[in-house]
């Protein structure tokens, strides 16, 4: 195979990115969209140069011309949908978060077979400054990694323009709020610094709802949370403390450090032009030596046309995409436990 034939399940604002994205690449031929709404499927369509338009996923999943299928949908239905596409034999790109909990994720893999099955967190890792930060901690410069501090929080921007969907802080349609909308992109992230052998011990976590005097920001029933913070205790002693929240009384701040023994890095995740990683290297002659180790240019469309490039060479070279859904499994777990902590109100032991 050296074209993958593609479905787009989903023509919303990440539903068209992708269909952006995969138009522009060379191995991949959009055979057809769906969408529940038959309206915004067929713009979508005209807009992209799409024939074939649908308004349920199961007659595009019944399309013989279609090897694979990207779901680009709010999370709740996806399982469902994701199960009758490994039943119709099509490979299978799920948008984040990758389910509702981890039992759905679970089910999933159980269905999947030998076919693909990818997820979107994976997204901010086809950066080249994830790819040096890699590097650099294979190195071992750092030495023994003792802290991991990840803050990433936004102020709240007054009325918006256009009220964002209601399923973002709904629970029942997404699982969760700001920890399920951008949590995952940020467990993926730490979990591929490490191969995936981050061992979680021990997880403590808060959360909050909305601000009350930003309330009307938001669609009415808003019931998840838009603040998280989060303590992780594991197994070989690194600690890692985690804050994500948007619609903040606070300023911006958007930053990751990894301390260890010998020196710190200092980053962000997100793509932005100019961006620099900084090495506080630990020196016996002169304490904290300041410097910047790696410099360069990134921009959103690499984020964006990476995971649809590595799905799909996934499928032609019959590899696993760079987060499959036993490793999308193990941010779901994580994050199953910062909710499960938050619920208790007390510390809950992480089990893999």
């Amino acid at each position: 195979m050296s074209i993958v034939r593609l479905g787009i399940v989903g023509c919303g604002v990440i539903g068209k990115i992708h269909l952006k994205f995969a138009k522009s690449n060379p191995r991949v031929k959009v055979v057809a969209v769906a969408d529940i709404k038959e309206e915004v499927a067929k713009e979508a369509a005209a807009q992209f140069g799409v024939s074939k338009v649908y308004s349920d996923s199961e007659s595009l999943l019944r399309e013989t011309e279609i090897d694979a299928v990207i779901l680009a949908f709010q999370p709740f239905g996806r399982k469902e949908v994701a199960l009758k596409a490994f039943a119709h034999g099509k490979h299978v790109l799920v948008e984040k978060p990758v389910a509702m909990n981890a039992e759905e994720v679970k089910e999933m893999l159980s269905a999947k077979g030998d076919l693909i099955a990818g997820c979107c967190s994976s997204r901010f890792r086809f950066l080249p400054s994830f790819k040096f930060v890699k590097s650099f901690l294979d190195s071992g410069a750092l030495g023994q990694i003792r802290l991991i501090r990840i803050r990433a929080v936004k102020p709240d921007e007054g009325p918006p323009k256009i009220m964002p969907p209601l399923w973002r802080l709904k629970r029942d349609l997404n699982g969760g709020g700001i920890l399920m909308n951008w949590g995952c992109y940020d467990l993926d992230y730490l979990f591929a610094f490490f191969d995936w052998q981050l061992k979680p011990r021990w997880v403590i976590a808060n959360a909050w709802k909305i601000p009350p005097p930003f309330e009307p920001h938001v669609p009415p029933g808003s019931d998840a949370e838009t603040h998280v913070t989060t303590l992780v205790l594991c197994e070989d002693g690194l600690t890692i403390s985690y804050e994500r929240g948007e619609y903040m009384p606070t300023d911006a701040e958007d930053g990751w450090e990894i301390i260890g023994d010998k020196g710190s890095l200092r980053f962000r995740m997100i793509p932005e032009e100019n961006k620099t990683v900084n090495f506080y290297e630990a020196t016996t002659e002169a304490g904290v030596v300041p410097k910047i180790v790696w410099q360069g240019e990134e921009n959103w469309n690499i984020i964006h046309e990476g995971v649809i490039d590595d799905f799909v060479k996934s499928i032609i070279e019959r590899r696993q995409p760079a987060t499959g859904l036993e490793q999308a499994l193990l941010v779901q777990k994580l994050t199953d436990a910062i909710y499960e902590s938050t619920y208790k109100n007390e510390p809950v032991q992480f089990q893999i």
